[in-house]
């Protein structure tokens, strides 16, 4: 129940780059269903953001892999540089 809860609070926190950049907002997350381990983030784009907006799939949506994930507080803040390659 806990990680339920955990995973509640996180959905619709802002997503912002190591410099600063509005990436945009958290709306779901992809999960192993064996390990139970974080994949990715499925995050909305921020339309004034150029890299989410290159970033974007047919969905309209962009995949963050967790390893790029650096601090969650009231943001969840990314690795710019392992997201851009």
């Amino acid at each position: 129940m806990v990680k339920y809860l955990i995973a509640r609070q996180l959905s619709g926190k802002k997503l912002v780059t190591n410099d600063g950049e509005d990436f945009g907002r958290l709306v779901d997350m992809e999960v192993n269903e064996v390990s139970g381990r974080i994949e990715s983030l499925v995050v909305e784009p921020n339309p004034d953001s150029s890299l989410a907006s290159k970033m974007r799939k047919d969905d309209g949506m962009v995949r963050i892999p967790y390893e790029s994930v650096l601090a969650v507080g009231d943001f969840i803040i990314i690795e710019k540089r392992n997201i851009a390659s």
